[in-house]
């Protein structure tokens, strides 16, 4: 980005501020997670949730989710799975490399599938999945990044996701005794699926499922939240009111302290809020007067932050605290060109040369508001001698969307965008160019359709490469006086075909097909052989042996 630009205006007065008195939201910051600030091991299996007992599957609001029929996928040697079943719509070529990462759930209505975190390849066919036990908890922020340790000095690529719960329009709840209970989480996993890490916020404030993100300096940054009770009349909201707040926390994942933290109630004044005090009557007297929903971290410790209810993006000064400049809102200090101005966004990140990408949701007000533009993508160049931001690319989908909340836009290395649509329950590829309103075919490469209403937070395409500590797994049965024997192995990436041995006794196999090529998460190999006794082994593409299954008997 540029040189250090004048602080914005309208953001220089600091606010006071009320303690928190047992009040916590449910909405955007909710869930059960370990008691611990990191965890050393992983659950027994790795469909089960490292969460301490989930909600009853499905509630007077949240129905039990769908887990079978054309939108979910079951399989013989992983009975416990059912991830959802999306449709590819456009598939071509030069599209760039990588895994899809979902965190699929619905809102007010059943879930296509389980809830969880999602691995998807191109053809929408799981590599991994690991389910939570009730659609009243979801995943968000599902992605690839690279964990610094500090301690050893050493870079490793994981997986990193916020669980909790989501509610929209949020709905908070007041907790007897001014006790607060502990919100969202989020996890750190390692390519081979094991736990490395569980982050926690600081100051009595929730993780929120809105940004985590890893440093080189072995911390992480994210976004918490947590109701100020205040006296909104000035603002024309309840007297006995409260506001939503947020805080930029950096933890240091070795220590679990907290080593930063800026707070928005501190900073910005309310009275810039596009949603009108008067909605809190609808949330339990809570006003979400900033919703701020993304993060970026620019290469001089800069922070931009997107702060979705004042249609504004700022540039924070990690070390002032004070915003170098605004982007949007009532106060904005640049002036737009055409198809440039933005609504109700999401998902501000930093781009090379005085660019910034976001997602402009154009839509809503929650839960009944009115669209002020299509929902898409967008690349701004923002010229700081004359302060004025201007579209460079544009990414629209045929058909239109309209996005009340959520959604992201990935810069990928080929130059591609990866468009999550957030409430609306697609995800697509773009070619650099982009496109044009009207014309959302355009330089579309990719695009897939989730079941039903299910939708994802936020949508990435990552490279990823999958190691399981745990063995593939495998199902035996009888077809026609054959033996079918089902293969997978939940989260490998390197399984390129199947080894089948069969025996009378667990303790006498031999190999009875020595290569049978991998055809999605879970492969059928028919043989002649009665068993009963089966293994399988997962073979690399030079086809070596990377792991074996249990022993299974074949089930008639």
């Amino acid at each position: 980005m540029a040189e250090p630009q004048p602080g914005a205006r309208g953001v220089k007065r600091r606010l006071s501020r009320t303690a928190v008195a047992g009040v916590i939201a449910v909405g955007f910051a909710f869930a059960s997670c370990p008691p611990s600030a990191t965890a050393s091991s992983p659950p027994d299996r790795p469909h089960l949730c490292a969460t301490q007992p989930a909600p009853p599957t499905g509630s007077a609001t949240t129905p039990p989710p769908i887990t079978s029929g054309s939108g979910v996928w079951s399989f013989v040697s992983e009975p416990a799975l059912h991830p959802q079943r999306v449709t590819v719509t456009a598939h071509k070529p030069g599209t760039a490399p990588g895994k899809i990462f979902v965190g699929p759930y619905a809102i007010g209505t059943a879930v296509f599938g389980q809830t969880g975190a999602l691995i998807s390849d191109d053809s929408g066919d799981p590599v991994w999945f690991r389910p939570l036990p009730s659609p009243d908890l979801q995943n968000a922020d599902f992605k690839v990044q690279t964990y610094h340790n500090r301690r050893t000095g050493k870079a490793q690529p994981v997986l990193t996701w916020w669980q909790g719960s989501i509610a929209i329009p949020p709905t908070y709840t007041n907790l007897p005794g001014g006790a607060p209970e502990p919100g969202g989480c989020y996890y750190i996993y390692d390519d081979h699926y094991r736990l490395l890490k569980t982050v926690f916020a600081h100051h009595g404030f929730s993780p929120d499922e809105h940004e985590f993100l890893l440093t080189r300096r072995g911390t992480a940054l994210f976004i918490a939240s947590k109701p100020v009770p205040m006296d909104l009349t000035r603002y024309g909201g309840p007297k006995d009111g409260a506001i939503l707040d947020s805080e930029i926390q950096e933890v240091d994942l070795e220590t679990g302290k907290l080593v930063f933290s800026w707070d928005l109630l501190d900073h910005l004044d309310p009275a810039d809020s596009e949603v009108p005090a008067s909605d809190a009557a609808a949330s339990g007297g809570v006003w979400d007067a900033y919703h701020l929903n993304s993060l970026d971290e620019g290469p001089r410790g800069e922070l931009l932050i997107s702060v979705r209810n004042f249609w504004a993006i700022y540039e924070i000064s990690k070390k002032t605290g004070k915003a170098r400049w605004q982007l949007g809102g009532k106060n904005s200090d640049f002036t737009f060109g055409p198809d440039a101005d933005f609504y109700w966004q999401h998902d501000a990140r930093y781009g090379p040369d005085n660019k910034i990408s976001l997602f402009d949701d154009g839509c809503c007000n929650q839960p009944d508001g009115t669209p002020e533009q299509e929902s898409h993508g967008l690349v701004l160049d923002l010229d700081f001698d004359h302060r004025r931001a201007t579209a460079v690319r544009t990414y629209y989908h045929q058909p239109a969307l309209f996005s009340a909340s959520q959604g992201n836009t990935q810069a990928l290395a080929n130059g591609d965008k990866f468009v999550g649509w957030g409430q609306s329950s697609y995800y697509s590829e773009y070619a650099n160019a982009g496109n044009t309103k009207g014309n959302g075919s355009e330089n579309l490469l990719y695009d897939a359709k989730m079941p039903g209403s299910n939708i994802s937070y936020r949508a990435f395409r990552n490279t990823w490469v999958g190691k399981p500590y745990y063995p593939p797994s495998a199902a035996a049965k009888t077809d026609n006086g054959n033996s079918v024997v089902y293969a997978s192995w939940n989260g490998s990436t390197q399984t390129r075909a199947w080894r089948v041995l069969a025996g009378p006794d667990p303790d006498s196999l031999s190999v009875v097909v020595r290569h049978a090529e991998r055809t999605g998460f879970e492969t059928a190999v028919r043989t002649a052989h009665r068993g009963p006794y089966f293994q399988v082994e997962a073979l690399d593409d030079e086809g070596h042996v990377l792991k074996s299954s249990d022993v299974v008997t074949l089930s008639r």
